[in-house]
């Protein structure tokens, strides 16, 4: 069950991966004239700007609020700042968030909001109800206890689903090693931080920050100025404006030599590369539009990454990199996910390419490829009043000279070879990058030591040091010893041994579908599963010989590796008689996992299969699971986390189990366990 209650989410997965088009774009036709918008500006007395972009095609009206205060260091409660901008939807000093739900459905309106953001929407004759229901959520917020545990609940739901997938490891490391400790964008959030905040520090932030005199109000729609300045004093005029606190911080710098960092996952197939470094750029610097065409050409949709690492080589499904102007500090990455064997190989084509843009003059059909990218990217977003009320915010907010956003095109066709050459060679540092690599250690740290001068550094999930060779087992420990404590942490074995039969029902909600699974199991070895989910059903079956997986892509024999898996995870006695089923168990090292110390423990099978689990080093409970997934999609890793041991008739059984496969996530949550109902042999046939 544990380890394939993901097999028909698979097909869920796979169906849709298979509906996207990836095909190559169109070939680009010549430039467009394009022209702006004009909008029209004015400031209430307590600071609100306040822009307008009238457009009358539609009978509808948009306002958009956006705070505009510095970042701040959360420390130990990294994430209070985004768990308030979730809370302000849900509750003000006069209405509850139902409430507030139920007007905004009346209207047929739309209601967001962040922590740095407000965002309405509806029909021009609902104008005022709208205001005054959003003037309400930015003036009069109600942090309620109620609504702080529900906010918290979602949150580490989210972090539990994502915690797991090397692109958010890779993206923590990044976070960690670019900015460096002190910065803001060095934080992330963590189940230890998340579970401190409190009422109180979300109400400290949302009273400190949420002030007019720092904010910026674009008002798009079916709407005139004049109407737009009596809506805006009506609704905004009585919010006070106060002082509020500016922060600086520290310019982060690139190394000054390549390093590389790896993120040990021993049991992966895949490495997930990240290549890059801080920069000092923003919207308002003056070369921003050249790096932006020169970012365009080295890692755009379908131009020099891609068209290297995936095209010519094969060695991923696609490769890009990314120039990120902030006004704080932005950074320059590059990254893709490739097999463990080409790893050494990827990042060299990634330096290859990076130092080529900063030496070789673009060809001028590149060069006019990108312009022309540029050109239709940016007359796409013109379709949208939104775009231009975006623009209108942005040229107050960084200082761009009125006619910044007017003359972005002319500025991208007169580019010439030597300024993408300039903009490459003060953007893109090759041999200043950090080489963040999330794989298995053991396949890829011999090979990529070459790319640094200096000793590769290690990092957990969590992007904290580790030294790799702190994992030696404590003498005395052994497999057997680590299973034996296992046995006894959960009841015992005599107590095991009196199960004859168990029923599991478990339930899960993954992107929009409702998931419900039934196991069976009897003694000495059947098993029973079935999965729904979206009006499909996968059955597994394992009579005590042989196995079968039926599901709505057909029905399949398992054989060999698979058939041997299924047979150890029937038997409920599997873990106390290894010799006798043939399976040879290993103690391989320590492990963190969730912060615990966890013996890791390699099964192998007398086919040669292997498969992994990882016992709590104080309790001796089984903490994780991971085994590799052979599909006709490829070979993917698979792991399981378990956790919430409840007793059941004198055995301990946990209710939460969190799988992560191909960077889909599903948490299941076991309803009930029934242990010796006398389940009948038909059940099995």
């Amino acid at each position: 069950m544990k380890n394939r209650i993901l097999a028909l989410l698979l097909l869920i997965s796979f169906t849709a991966f298979g509906q996207v088009d990836r095909s190559a774009p169109p070939k680009p036709g010549p430039a467009p004239q394009i022209r702006i918008a004009d909008y029209e500006s004015f400031t209430l007395d307590n600071g609100l700007k306040v822009f307008v972009v009238t457009n009358s095609k539609l009978p509808t009206v948009a306002f958009n609020l956006i705070i505009d205060s510095d970042p701040v260091l959360e420390k130990d409660l990294a994430g209070y700042v985004g768990m308030t901008g979730r809370l302000l939807r849900t509750g003000t000093k006069t209405r509850t968030k139902e409430q507030i739900d139920q007007e905004v459905d009346k209207i047929g309106g739309t209601l967001g909001t962040s922590s740095s953001s407000v965002f309405s929407s509806s029909l021009k004759k609902h104008m005022n109800k709208l205001l005054e229901l959003m003037s309400d959520v930015v003036i009069n917020a109600e942090f309620r206890d109620a609504e702080v545990e529900k906010a918290r609940k979602q949150i580490l739901s989210n972090l539990i689903s994502s915690k797991d997938e090397p692109d958010e490891i890779a993206e923590r490391v990044r976070r960690k090693l670019f900015y460096g400790e002190g910065h803001p964008y060095a934080e992330f959030e963590t189940e230890a931080s998340v579970k401190k905040i409190t009422r109180q520090d979300c109400e400290k932030y949302y009273q400190t920050y949420f002030k007019p005199n720092i904010s910026y109000l674009s008002i798009v729609g079916d709407i005139t100025l004049d109407e737009a300045k009596k809506a805006a004093q009506r609704y905004f005029g009585d919010w006070k404006k106060g002082e509020v606190p500016k922060h600086t911080y520290k310019q982060p710098k690139a190394p000054l030599l390549t390093k590389v960092a790896i993120v040990d996952r021993d049991n992966a197939v895949q490495t997930s590369i990240n290549i890059g470094h801080p920069v000092e750029i923003s919207l308002s610097s003056p070369d921003v539009i050249n790096a932006r065409v020169m970012n365009t050409i080295l890692g755009g949709g379908a131009f020099r990454l891609f068209e290297n690492l995936r095209e010519k080589r094969g060695f991923t499904y696609g490769a890009y990199s990314q120039l990120a102007p902030n006004q704080l500090t932005g950074y320059f990455a590059a990254s893709a996910d490739v097999r463990n064997e080409v790893t050494d190989s990827a990042v060299t084509e990634f330096l290859y390419e990076m130092k080529r843009i900063r030496t070789e003059p673009v060809g001028e059909n590149e060069l006019q490829k990108a312009k022309n990218y540029i050109t239709g990217s940016f007359a796409i977003s013109m379709e949208s009043p939104q775009t231009v009320a975006s623009f209108a915010v942005n040229t107050a907010k960084y200082n761009l000279p009125r006619d910044f956003y007017s003359n972005y095109l002319v500025k991208v066709n007169s580019l010439t070879a030597d300024d993408i050459r300039d903009a490459a060679n003060k953007y893109v540092l090759p041999e200043k990058s950090y080489i963040i690599l999330v794989g298995k250690a053991e396949d890829i740290a011999s090979k990529v030591k070459k790319f640094s001068s200096l000793k590769i550094e290690y990092y957990d999930d969590f992007a904290n040091p580790v030294d790799p060779n702190a994992k030696a087992v404590p003498e005395g420990v052994s497999a057997a010893s680590v299973i034996s404590k296992y046995i006894e942490s959960i009841g015992g074995k005599e107590k095991l041994m009196n199960v004859k039969d168990r029923k599991t029902t478990m339930s899960a909600s993954v992107q929009g579908f409702d998931v419900t699974a039934v196991l069976l199991q009897k003694a000495p070895n059947k098993m029973l599963q079935r999965i729904s989910v979206g009006g499909m059903e996968q059955v597994m079956l394992f009579d005590g010989k042989n196995g079968v997986n039926k599901s709505p892509m057909g029905e399949e024999v398992l054989e060999g590796e698979n058939l041997e898996q299924m047979a150890f995870e029937a038997d409920m006695l599997a873990i106390t008689k290894l010799d006798e089923l043939g399976i040879k168990a290993t103690l391989t090292g320590v492990e963190k996992i969730d912060d615990k110390d966890a013996y890791k423990i390699e099964f192998v099978l007398p086919s040669g299969g292997k498969f992994h689990h990882y016992y709590e080093k104080e309790s001796g409970l089984k903490l994780r699971e991971q085994r590799t997934l052979s599909t006709p999609q490829g070979t993917f890793t698979q792991t399981t986390n378990f956790s919430d041991y409840r007793e059941v008739n004198g055995m301990k059984y946990p209710y939460k189990l969190v799988q992560s496969v191909v960077g889909m996530n599903i948490e299941m949550t076991v309803s009930n366990i029934e242990i010796n109902t006398g389940l009948g042999d038909d059940l099995f046939k």
